[in-house]
């Protein structure tokens, strides 16, 4: 039986939306509806933006808002996969400068997607429990959305907290900002891109591939000799499997080799407290009495979900626990100067490797503030450090402003 969980997974997995089997019982405590204004950054005066998620309060249905901003579209199932939706769900956003507010329910798994200069394709298949929403795919070539200029940032709003956050873990493209209010007046701000991060990404990418011929340039996408996004490195490999193959084999035998005489601890940051692991042979980094994980490939460390990261049958959830946090600090290349993990942990370290996830350091560094989701775990942090992940959140939310575009790009601004 499919939870809420589960259906979001997929949807990070496959693009595809489906009502979860198991439903969940909400409690109200936030208002039941939140507005969003959509801010139109480009220089573009033909930006659509479409809102899709779960609607918690009607039994988790797939739901669309339709072009008015405030109308709820629960597609009813369709009798053959790939069909079309039935109601009109682009929000037109106005000229450059303009605002566009939109009403939405409480929402799990919620997406805000923009498109400049076209219209997005969404496709709804049969499913168990309600229709299955197809959404556009940066891994397919023959998606109808393909060759298109599009984005999205990723949204919970429930009965305890507004959570969204800009994401690169897929891709780059369009520039995404988020400022949310609170209703206590407090502001917070994730600034994403400015209007030129996506040629600053892919020059980023092109000049690291010059140094290390690692492939990090197949990363760039191309339409007519024009940049149209920059892949990270687990959907590059789905085009090209061989890409980045062997990449971390130095890195990770100098790791094992670290751990062969010294302790690695990490912070689970829940019930389990800290644990203690070692290199107890040529394969298998071991956590007493809790569980072992294998060399990891490049495809494991990039996409921290397959092979050495995949679930476990015993002690499964806290190997996950572990797992994202060696995941996190291979990706970032710091195992190899901090045995404490993620305690002690420092920004200023991070990438400093020459062996190391490029794409996510490049993106980092283009961004205004340097924040943003650049792989599955970057939300990996030490306590009472500074979020890298590009989120906000808050309890009791007045208002969430989603900019598009990156004109007015800018970080937090300090508080009074």
């Amino acid at each position: 039986m499919t939870t809420i969980s589960d259906a979001i997974a997929r949807q990070k997995k496959e693009n595809v939306l489906c009502p979860p089997e198991i439903g969940t019982v909400e409690t109200e405590a936030t208002d039941s509806t939140l507005t969003i204004e959509l801010v139109n950054q480009s220089s573009s005066s033909t930006v659509y933006a479409y809102i899709t998620g779960l609607a918690i309060n009607n039994n988790n249905s797939v739901v669309l808002l339709q072009a008015d901003g405030s109308t709820l579209y629960y597609p009813t199932n369709p009798s053959s996969n790939g069909s079309a939706l039935t109601e009109d769900c682009a929000i037109p956003l106005g000229e450059p400068g303009s605002t566009t507010k939109v009403t939405i329910p409480n929402i799990a798994g919620g997406r805000i997607w923009f498109c400049i200069e076209d219209t997005l394709i969404f496709l709804l298949d049969v499913g168990l429990t309600g229709p299955a929403l197809v959404e556009p795919s940066v891994n397919n070539t023959s998606d109808p959305n393909y060759l298109k200029n599009w984005d999205f940032c990723e949204f919970t709003y429930n009965s305890s907290e507004l959570f969204a956050n800009i994401t690169y873990v897929d891709f780059v493209c369009l520039p995404v900002a988020l400022t949310l209010k609170s209703t206590s007046g407090a502001v917070k701000h994730v600034g994403g891109l400015p209007s030129d991060g996506l040629a600053t990404v892919c020059k980023g990418l092109v000049a690291q591939d010059a140094i290390d011929g690692a492939g990090w340039s197949k990363l760039v996408v191309e339409n007519d000799g024009t940049n149209l996004r920059a892949l990270n490195p687990t959907a590059g490999i789905v085009f090209n499997p061989v890409l980045f193959e062997g990449y971390w084999t130095s890195y990770i035998n100098d790791v094992w080799d670290k751990y062969a005489s010294a302790s690695l601890t990490v912070n689970t940051q829940a019930s389990w407290g800290d644990v203690s692991g070692s290199t107890s042979d040529l394969t298998s980094l071991t956590f007493d009495s809790v569980g072992s994980f294998i060399k990891p490939s490049s495809a494991d460390i990039f996409g921290g979900a397959t092979g050495a990261f995949a679930a476990q049958p015993t002690n499964t959830d806290q190997l996950l626990n572990i797992g994202a946090r060696l995941d996190a600090a291979f990706n970032r290349s710091t195992l190899l100067v901090n045995s404490s993990q993620p305690d002690k942990e420092v920004v200023s370290t991070y990438y400093e490797n020459p062996i190391t996830n490029h794409y996510a350091r490049i993106v980092h560094a283009a961004n205004v503030d340097g924040l943003g989701y650049c792989f599955p775990y970057d939300d990996v942090t030490p306590d009472g450090g500074i979020n890298q992940c590009g989120a906000v959140n808050d309890s009791a939310p007045a208002s969430l402003i989603v900019t598009v575009g990156g004109n007015v790009a800018h970080p937090q601004e300090p508080a009074a």
